[in-house]
């Protein structure tokens, strides 16, 4: 007997040919994504985004990447194949559907993490923090911390910011492996829950900025939750009143070692007040998500919400108070408003654009769908865990409001976007109670059928697509060439101390720099969305010529082309409004390319 438990521990250490071939199907994935993407031209000049011009090398590596997946995972009657090799797949998963564009570019995606690169620098240079500057300066933890790297590390800004969804996603990626523990003892399903994450995250949230980094935080937040600061509710039967009082009093901590408890609940606090000095959003989703676990029995202390209530209350009451001034919370709250802003305003453009909006949506609802089958399923067979459920619904609550400028249905799905995989998982991999540890512990498996392992990679494929489609769609404008990064910088040089720049729209890579010397207004907002050379006209230049400094007005590819494919404008009236803008006294041609053109307003 001691020769057989010998030559099974032996046996298990070794690699077997299917993780072998696994692994390396994970290199070829990313040889054939890595290549096909670095041969994207750029700029991109399709309405689908990257998706319209991938070489299909890369489809052929997404597709083999999600069969090794499957493969792997299905594994044998001792699970899924080896850790390394399992997170060997994520690592490419990860670097295929989030640094696509780092291959096929040296310049990071979107305005945002331009400007946020602004504000770390602005940080560094000056005395304090004056929170009238702009809104930024109310919560700036996330911006002195990545000021203080940048200057402690040397590293460049801008690979940093090229680099930062790879490097997002693996930190989230990290938190919800340990997270996972806490809500499946089934391995298959802790890895099927991250990819499934991963094949879902359209919402390209993970670019550098404070909802990506308070996201990890959150993540955290819940595990410790989960985790160490989980309850044992005393065992009392019946739904009376007094004994769901009694249940609430009594509230034990799960954790038997007290020191292990109080640690874990000063870096829960330490995390809060983090989060509350560096993101809007993101305090309330924590709060409620406290909120929800302490009252249904989970959290240990059920002072928690009091506490996490104190915190947020006096960061907006005082680091915070200078903007919401004016901009009072619930200004625009309502589930009209934020219809209006979160789902008719963002189905419009051209037919490309309504296509890739339409793909977002139904990924969306597919994944939603999925775990509502899952939760049914689940609940019929009495293993449906309550922790999953009130995870996945509460960010709900959040989306009536505020508005938040039409992104608030987002970042509501990003937030449930962990449970709903896992609680998905519970139809891609059905299982009959196995997640049990009992049920593990005697030799339950669940591994899938063939035939449900070709469902799971051919949903895995699907979702993979739809997600490229998603999360690349704004490709047209939010994709930048090096000509528009040599007009901002001809731009910044035009522009006196004090000045304006003008740009068409805000898809414009600039404020990296000198964030502080100059003023950042856009025609868009000048013209509230009316572009016509009659009304816009006069009002840019007059805009322009009665500011003192001076202004430079910056007509960019990327910033025109996202007004043409929302719908704003086409592109016969922008060149008709720019040929108008050049006629007039006072300004001048000051700079061309390609991809741009910078004018200069005298005053």
């Amino acid at each position: 007997m001691t020769g057989t438990l010998e030559a099974t521990t032996r046996t298990q250490g070794r690699w077997k040919p299917r993780d072998v071939w696994c692994a390396l199907a994970g290199v070829v994935s990313l040889a054939l994504a890595a290549g096909a993407a670095s041969t994207v031209a750029v700029p991109v000049d399709s309405d689908l985004g990257l998706v319209a011009v991938l070489p299909y090398p890369f489809w052929v590596g997404v597709l083999l990447l999600n069969v090794a997946f499957v493969v792997a995972l299905r594994g044998d009657a001792a699970g899924p194949a080896r850790r390394p090799v399992m997170m060997w797949l994520v690592v490419v998963l990860v670097l295929v559907l989030f640094g696509t564009a780092a291959f096929a570019t040296d310049v990071p995606r979107g305005e945002v993490a331009f400007r946020h690169l602004g504000v770390a620098d602005a940080l560094s240079g000056i005395q304090g923090i004056d929170p009238d500057i702009d809104g930024y300066f109310n919560w700036p933890g996330f911006f002195a911390l990545l000021a203080t790297v940048l200057r402690a590390t040397g590293l460049d800004p801008v690979a940093v910011a090229l680099w930062a969804p790879v490097l997002n996603m693996g930190l989230w990626l990290a938190a919800l492996g340990v997270l996972m523990r806490y809500l499946t003892s089934d391995p298959r399903r802790r890895w099927l829950a991250l990819w499934l994450f991963c094949l879902g995250n359209w919402h390209d949230q993970d670019y550098l900025s404070p909802q990506a980094f308070g996201f990890f935080l959150y993540l955290v937040v819940v595990a410790l939750l989960l985790g160490p600061l989980a309850a044992r509710p005393p065992e009392i039967r019946g739904f009376r009143r007094a004994d769901l009082a009694a249940r609430w009093r009594g509230r034990l901590p799960a954790e038997s070692r007290p020191g292990h408890r109080v640690s874990a609940l000063v870096v829960t606090l330490l995390l809060i007040a983090v989060i509350c000095a560096s993101h809007q959003l993101t305090p309330f989703t924590v709060l409620i998500t406290i909120t929800a676990l302490t009252l249904s029995g989970r959290v240990w202390p059920s002072r928690l919400p009091l506490i996490t209530v104190v915190v947020l209350s006096l960061w907006l009451a005082y680091p915070a108070s200078t903007y919401l001034l004016g901009h009072p919370p619930l200004a625009d709250a309502g589930l009209q408003a934020a219809t209006e802003a979160n789902v008719v305003d963002r189905v419009s453009g051209t037919a490309g654009h309504v296509l890739v909006v339409q793909v977002r949506v139904v990924l969306t609802l597919l994944l939603w769908a999925l775990a509502a089958v899952g939760a049914v399923r689940d609940w019929r067979r009495g293993r449906l865990d309550i922790r999953v459920v009130l995870l996945a619904v509460t960010p709900l609550l959040l989306f009536p409001a505020q508005v938040y400028g039409g992104e608030m249905l987002i970042r509501v799905s990003l937030f449930a976007l962990p449970f709903i995989a896992l609680q998905a998982c519970s139809v891609l991999l059905p299982t009959d109670g196995s997640t049990r540890p009992s049920a593990l512990a005697a030799g339950g498996s669940t591994r899938p059928s063939p035939l449900a392992a070709g469902g799971v990679a051919l949903t895995c494929i699907l979702l993979a697509v739809m997600t490229v489609t998603g999360r690349f769609g704004n490709a047209r404008f939010d994709v930048f060439t090096d000509g528009e990064i040599a007009a901002v910088a001809a731009a910044q040089r035009l522009a006196p101390p004090g000045s304006t720049i003008i740009s068409a729209a805000h898809p414009t890579p600039w404020r990296s720099e000198a964030y502080l010397e100059h003023r950042y207004r856009t025609i868009d907002d000048l013209c509230r969305s009316d572009l016509s050379t009659a009304t816009c006209g006069p009002l840019v230049y007059d805009y322009a010529r009665q500011n003192p400094p001076g202004a430079v007005v910056l007509l960019t590819r990327s910033s025109e082309a996202s007004l043409v494919v929302q719908g704003t404008s086409s592109a016969g009236g922008l060149a008709e409004l720019e040929e108008w803008l050049g006629a007039q006294d006072g300004v001048e041609l000051a700079f061309s390319n390609e991809d741009a053109r910078a004018y200069r307003v005298t005053p």
